[in-house]
C-alpha cells in the first residue's frame, strides 16, 4: 500500500447501500461468476480488482498490485482510499463488514462512492467471500489500520482496529482469499491468464500501474503493466502484428450528456475490422449503443468528406460502414454514471446517451483530422473503395449459390460423407486432413452420426484475403455448404446441420498450420460456433506401443513414459512413432480418436475478455509480419510439448 492523500470524506458508511442479502451464492454460484471451471476461478480475481481499478477512475488510486501466493490463495492490494469501516447505521454493523457479507452493496447505488463504476452490480466482494474457504481483509485509512477475517461468505470476527498506519497518510486496501475447493472444479490459477486480463485493464484505465506476480516459482515470475497513452497503445499492441496504412492513430476524447468518450483508432492493410467497445472498462462483446454512435459517425463523416473532395463520383454508391472498416483497428471507450446493460454478464451497453455521444465526438473530431491529413484521408478511401468493388463482386457469387442451391435444392459438397441422422444434436462432422485419412475416417467413422469432409492441402488463409477470394476457394465453399449456417452476415446458427465440427490433422507441424487455417477461418467468420462451443479439436495418439500382443497408445511423450515405466522398458518393445493419421488403418483410427468412448477431444473456448489479444494472436500467426511471429514462437515455446520439427 502507498500514500494516498486525497480527501476521502465524502466516502463513508453511509455511502454504503444495502439491496438484499447473500443467500443462495454458494448454492448457485453459476448465477454470479458465469461457471464453477477454471474461467469462473479467475472471475473471483477479476471482480476483487474491479473494486481496486473504480477508486482509479474516481481519481484515489494508481497502482494495483496482485499476487498469487504459493498455496494458490490471491492476494489484491490498492492504494486507494481503503473501505469504509464506520457503521453503516442501516445495518447497524461496519461497512466493511456489510461489503463483504451482503449482497449487491457497495458504493456503487447511491452516486456518493463512484461516480462511474465497472463493478455495476455491487456482487464482487460479497461472491468472492461466499466462494472462498477463507478471506481476509486489511485496510488502511485514518491513519489506521483496520482488519477483518471470513470464510465461506460468513463473519469469522468484529472488525479490529490494528493501530497506527506506518505514515500518516497511508491508505488502501489488500485482501487475501483462498477459492473454496468444494465449489470449483480446478482451483490453480493460471498466471498467463491474469497477465491478458490486467494488460488489458492498464490499457483502458490511462496511469494505471497493475503489478501481476506469481510467487509459486522460483524465481518469481512478474509482468507489471502502466501505459501512460492508454487506448492509443492499446491499438498499437493490436496492430503490432499488421502493416499499418499511416503512421498516426487518430485518437479523440470528449464529455457529452455526462458520458465520457475515448476513441483510438488506425486502418491496416488486412481485411478484416477489429473493433472493441468498452463501458466503465468491462468489455461489451456484444457492442451497444457506444458502437452504434461510432459506426453511425464513421460511415456518415467519411462519406460526406469522399463526396466534398470528389474522391467518390456523382454515379457511385455511398461506402457502406463495412467497406469503411475494413482493417480498421478501434477502441472504443466510454465512461458513464448509470450504465444500462442487457443482464449481469455486461454483454451489451443500452443507453441512449452513449450513442449520441459518441457520434458526437466522434463526428467533429474525426472531420478536422481529416481536413487536416488528406493524405491519409486518402489512403482510407481508396482502400474502402476496393473494399466496396470486392464485396460487390462477393455479393453476386453469393447470390449466384444462392440462385443454384433454390432450383437444385441444397446441393452438398461431393467429397463429402454424410451421416444418415437428420437430428443435427446428434451429429458430428470430421475435419480431415488429405484424402489417404480422409478414406480411413469414412471406413472407420459411425454411419449414423458420424460425416467426414475431406480437405485438400492448405486452405485459402483468409487473414489475407478478400470475402470474393473466400467465396471462390473450393475447401471454404465446400464447408460452408455442408455446415449449412452460411457466413458473415448471412450467418444463421439455426441452420447449424452438425453438433460438434471437429478438426482432425497429423500430430505434427503441417497439422498444426492446417488447424489455424482452418481455425482462423471459423473465428473470422462463424466466431459463433466456437463462441457456442461447437468447434474441437481432435487428439490422435503420437505413438503405440506393442508388447505381448498387448497394444496402448500414448498422446505425449509423458504418457509414453508412463507406459514403459508400468510395462518394463525391454528390447521386445515395438513402439511406432505416428508421422499422420494417414499411417493408421480405419480400426486403428477409430479407437484412438474417433470412437466417442475412447476418444480425446478438446473443445476450442472463446474468452470475451480477453478478445482482443485472441484477435491479435490470430493476427500474428497468420498475418504478413515475420518478427512479431517470431518473437510470439520464441515466447510461447515453454508452453509447447510434442512439437515435431
Amino acid at each position: 500500500m502507498a500514500d494516498n492523500k486525497k480527501n476521502a470524506t465524502e466516502y463513508g458508511g453511509d455511502q454504503i447501500q444495502i439491496l438484499e442479502g447473500l443467500e443462495a451464492v454458494r448454492k448457485r454460484p453459476g448465477m454470479y461468476i458465469g461457471s464453477t471451471s477454471s474461467r469462473g476461478l479467475h472471475h473471483l480475481v477479476y471482480e476483487i480488482v474491479d473494486n481496486a481499478v473504480d477508486e482509479a477512475l474516481a481519481g484515489y488510486c494508481d497502482t494495483i498490485w496482485v499476487d498469487i501466493n504459493p498455496d494458490n490463495s490471491i492476494t489484491v492490494t490498492d492504494n486507494g482510499r481503503g473501505i469504509p469501516v464506520d457503521i453503516n447505521h442501516k445495518a447497524g454493523k461496519s461497512a466493511l463488514e456489510v461489503v463483504f457479507t451482503v449482497l449487491h452493496a457497495g458504493g456503487k447505488f447511491g452516486g456518493g462512492g463512484y461516480k462511474v463504476s465497472g463493478g455495476l452490480h455491487g456482487v464482487g466482494a460479497s461472491v468472492v467471500n461466499a466462494l472462498s474457504e477463507s478471506l481476509e481483509v486489511w485496510v488502511h485509512r485514518d491513519a489506521k489500520e483496520y482488519h477483518q477475517k471470513y470464510s465461506k461468505g460468513k463473519t469469522l470476527c468484529e472488525v479490529e482496529e490494528l493501530g497506527a498506519t506506518e505514515k500518516e497518510d497511508m491508505t488502501g486496501t489488500k485482501i487475501t482469499f483462498l477459492p473454496d475447493k468444494e465449489i470449483f472444479e480446478d482451483t490453480v490459477f493460471e498466471f498467463e491468464t491474469l497477465q491478458t486480463r490486467f494488460r488489458e485493464m492498464a490499457f483502458l484505465t490511462k496511469g494505471l500501474k497493475i503489478s501481476v506476480r506469481d510467487l509459486r516459482k522460483d524465481p518469481v515470475e512478474e509482468a507489471v503493466y502502466h501505459y501512460e497513452g492508454g487506448i492509443k497503445e492499446f491499438v498499437s499492441f493490436i496492430n503490432v502484428s499488421k502493416q499499418p496504412l499511416y503512421n498516426d492513430i487518430f485518437y479523440c476524447e470528449g464529455i457529452k450528456d455526462g458520458v465520457k468518450v475515448e476513441i483510438a483508432m488506425q486502418h491496416n492493410d488486412s481485411y478484416t475490422e477489429s473493433t472493441y467497445s468498452f463501458v466503465n472498462n468491462i468489455t461489451t462483446p456484444e457492442g451497444g449503443t457506444h458502437l452504434e454512435g461510432f459506426r453511425r459517425a464513421l460511415t456518415k463523416t467519411f462519406n460526406e468528406y469522399a463526396r466534398e473532395f470528389k474522391l467518390l463520383k456523382e454515379s457511385e454508391d455511398n461506402l457502406s460502414g463495412e467497406d469503411i472498416r475494413e482493417g480498421l483497428t478501434a477502441i472504443i471507450s466510454v465512461k458513464i454514471g448509470n450504465p444500462q446493460f442487457e443482464g449481469q454478464t455486461k454483454q451489451k451497453l443500452g443507453n441512449s446517451e452513449a450513442r449520441n455521444a459518441v457520434e458526437s465526438v466522434l463526428s467533429e473530431n474525426l472531420k478536422i483530422y481529416l481536413e487536416q491529413n488528406p493524405a491519409t484521408a486518402k489512403v482510407i478511401l481508396e482502400k474502402s473503395i476496393l473494399a466496396q468493388r470486392a464485396r460487390d463482386a462477393a455479393r453476386k457469387a453469393r447470390d449466384l449459390t444462392r440462385r443454384k442451391s433454390a432450383l437444385d435444392g441444397l446441393s452438398l459438397p461431393g467429397k463429402l460423407a454424410d451421416c444418415s441422422d437428420n437430428n443435427p444434436k446428434n451429429c458430428e462432422i470430421y475435419l480431415v486432413e488429405g484424402d489417404s485419412a480422409g478414406g480411413s475416417a469414412k471406413t472407420a467413422r459411425s454411419r449414423d452420426t458420424q460425416a467426414i469432409l475431406p480437405l485438400r492441402g492448405k486452405i485459402l488463409n483468409v487473414e489475407k484475403a478478400r470475402l470474393d477470394r473466400i467465396y471462390a476457394n473450393e475447401e471454404i465453399k465446400s464447408m460452408i455448404t455442408a455446415f449449412g449456417t452460411g457466413i458473415h452476415d448471412d450467418f444463421d446458427i439455426t441452420k447449424l446441420r452438425y453438433d460438434k465440427i471437429i478438426i482432425m490433422t497429423d500430430a505434427d507441424v503441417d497439422g498444426a498450420h492446417i488447424s489455424t487455417l482452418l481455425l482462423t477461418f471459423l473465428y473470422r467468420f462463424m466466431p459463433e460456433l466456437i463462441k457456442q462451443g461447437h468447434v474441437y479439436l481432435a487428439t490422435p495418439p503420437l505413438y503405440k506401443l506393442e508388447k505381448n500382443k498387448k497394444i496402448w497408445y500414448a498422446y505425449s511423450d509423458d504418457e509414453l513414459n508412463r507406459i514403459l515405466v508400468e510395462v518394463g522398458r525391454d528390447q521386445n518393445n515395438k513402439i511406432q512413432r505416428y508421422k499422420g493419421l494417414g499411417e493408421m488403418d480405419a480400426e486403428q483410427l477409430w479407437e484412438t480418436t474417433m470412437d466417442p468412448e475412447r476418444r480425446i477431444l478438446k473443445r476450442v473456448v472463446y474468452n470475451e475478455e480477453t478478445a482482443a489479444t485472441i484477435d491479435k494472436t490470430f493476427t500474428t500467426l497468420m498475418g504478413d509480419q515475420v518478427e512479431p511471429r517470431r518473437e510470439f514462437i520464441e515466447e510461447n515455446a515453454k508452453y509447447v510439448t510434442n512439437l515435431d520439427v
